[in-house]
Formats: structure tokens, sequence, C-alpha cells
């Protein structure tokens, strides 16, 4: 392995005034509000006040997905994949909840100095296999080196452009009372796979990442002529926060059965052992769909024809009552509401 590192290329950025006291990572109740009470009342456009994953832009009688993500994951390495693949695939993920074709994307790295050549050529190399497999290109990008003890070896942001054929719209406004609610697979691998190298834990088997793109299974729905209402991947916050969003923005309720949720047996077991609930970890590899009761059985062969959809289930259904909010039946029988965590569980994940 080369010991030649990245020197400092440009100077410190000037100290903040002022600091945002949140949770790292993003994804709760208090990041939530930061971006409604601030961000869109800012910025306030009809491609905002969506709350999409992205946004769908027309032009010239076409329409586009648009998206951006930025990645500081801790570690960079983690089983099943790296920050590379993470980037490539969150951002590629973000553009197929749109219901588009992912085509291009950009990215932009923070390095820090002292950074190993090698490591960022892991990490290239993987986002460069990631997207060949997910069929997308890396059009442009940038790249700033800040001071030692300033970064975290490296962060990465991302922008995504994908094309929405004629005839799909898929957003939080078309869910309907009597909606059925697939999960594509297992839940809250990704979380516990990073957890697990952060803290050291030596369980029996190494529990993978669930990192994949999704825009396959996606259009694989699509291309069958299944009316999908809405798609959300289940990144930041996990299961029950896309399941709050949706709620939210639709102003309908949202049933779900505790003991239909795909988790695997060693992801549970680990969850338990750290005090997790495995519906607010994330995954970066699965995400919910919205579609009418009459096309579950499609919809659900669809998804299972691909890698990763062997656990794809109905976990619940959409309600006109009470509005605005998810409840879950529990194993033991009784009934919760749902809500977003009021901080992130767990920090630095993606």
């Amino acid at each position: 392995m080369e010991s030649k590192t990245f020197a400092l290329a440009c100077p410190a950025p000037l100290p903040e005034e002022e600091t945002v006291q949140l949770a790292h990572g993003g994804g709760g109740r208090m990041m939530h509000q930061l971006i409604e009470r601030l961000f869109l009342e800012a910025f306030h456009h009809d491609a905002l006040g969506g709350r999409h994953d992205g946004a769908v832009l027309d032009l010239d009688g076409g329409r586009l997905a648009f998206t951006t993500d930025s990645y500081v994951v801790r570690p960079i390495f983690f089983p099943g994949g790296d920050i590379g693949t993470l980037a490539v695939n969150g951002t590629v993920n973000d553009l197929a909840m749109c219901g588009a074709r992912p085509l291009y994307l950009s990215a932009g790295f923070i390095l820090e100095e002292g950074l190993p050549m090698e490591s960022l050529r892991r990490v290239v190399a993987s986002m460069r296999q990631a997207a060949e497999a997910a069929g997308v290109r890396l059009v442009t990008g940038d790249t700033k080196v800040v001071d030692k003890g300033k970064g975290d070896q490296v962060f990465i942001n991302t922008a995504g452009i994908g094309r929405i054929d004629s005839g799909v719209e898929i957003h939080p406004r078309r869910v309907r009372p009597g909606d059925r609610v697939l999960v594509s697979g297992d839940i809250a691998r990704h979380g516990m796979a990073v957890m697990a190298v952060r803290e050291g834990l030596g369980f029996e088997s190494a529990i993978e990442s669930d990192c994949a793109p999704l825009a396959r299974p996606v259009l694989a729905l699509l291309d069958s002529g299944i009316d999908v209402h809405c798609l959300r991947d289940l990144t930041r916050g996990g299961l029950a926060s896309a399941l709050v969003e949706i709620a939210e923005s639709s102003g309908l309720g949202i049933a779900v059965e505790e003991s239909a949720i795909p988790v695997r047996h060693d992801v549970r077991a680990a969850c338990e052992l750290l005090g997790f609930d495995p519906i607010y970890v994330a995954s970066e590899g699965r995400f919910v769909a919205f579609v009418p009761p009459s096309q579950v059985d499609k919809a659900l062969a669809a998804i299972t024809e691909h890698s990763g959809g062997a656990e794809a289930r109905v976990i619940g259904e959409v309600t006109a009552e009470p509005p605005a909010v998810v409840t879950m039946a529990s194993l033991i029988g009784g009934k919760r509401v749902v809500d977003m965590l009021s901080g992130e569980q767990l920090p630095r994940i993606c």
C-alpha cells in the first residue's frame, strides 16, 4: 500500500459564526423541522413543495428528475460497500424514487489533508463499478482539500439527473386510501453493518450493508404497467421516517403490521443487543411502494425477480383515518403511533 498522501491544496475555511445543534446525520424530527422551517421557507418553489426524493422538472415537453445528496459515513469502508458505492447508489436511488431512469451524475470530493492515496483509489474504483452496474455516467465533478483535523478523511457530494417516461407520476399526493404498502426486502442491514464495524462488535457472521441500486426493480414495476402511486427509499430515519413523511405529505393514515416487516435474524439480534429499533435503522438498497390492492401480486412478482427482492412483503395499507398518522400493530398485539425520532438513532451512517 502506498504511503503517499494528499497535501493541502486550499486555505482553511473561515470559522463559522453560528452553529446548528442537531444530531449528526439528519433523518430525525429535528432535521425535518429544520428543512421545513428554514430551507423550504427560504427557497420556496413548486419543485421543492412536493417534498420528494428529487425535483421533477418540465423541459421541452419532457420531464427530468434532479437530485443531490452528501455522504459523510464513518468508517468510509464497511462490509458490503464503502462511501463510494454509497454515494453512487444513494443518488441513483433518489432518482428511481421519482420514477426516473438515471442518466448522469456529478461528484464533489472534500478530502482531508493526509488521506492515503490508496484509500482514495479504492473509493474511486468503487464509484466507477457502482456507476457501471447502475447504468449511469459520472460526467462532472470537483475536488477540495481541507486542513488535517477539519474533515474526516473524505466527504462526497453527488447530484443526479434522470429521465421520467411519459405517463409516470409518482408522488405522495397520489397515495389513496386502500393502497397497499410494500417493502422491497429486509430492512436495517446498512445501519447495523456500519455500527458493527464502528464499534468493533464481533458478531458470529459479519452483517453486510444492503447498499444497492434500485433503478432496475423500480423500472420493472413501471414497465409491468403497475400504477405505482408513491415510492420512498429507506435511508436516514429508516422505514419509520419514510412512512411518516408520506403520511404527513398525503394527509392520510398508514397502518402497518410489525410482524410483516422483514428483518434478518442477525440484524434483529444486533438491534436488540444495542437497544435499536429496526424500523428506524437505515437501509441503502430498500424502498417502500404504494400500489392499488388489485396490483399487489403483480408488483411483488416484479420486485422479487431482482437481486435483494426475495424478502419483499406487504406490510400495511393506507387509511383515511387517523389523518397524517402512522400506526403499527405490534408483535404482542397492541397498537402504537409511529413517529420520527427527535434525534438520529445512528449518526454518520450515510
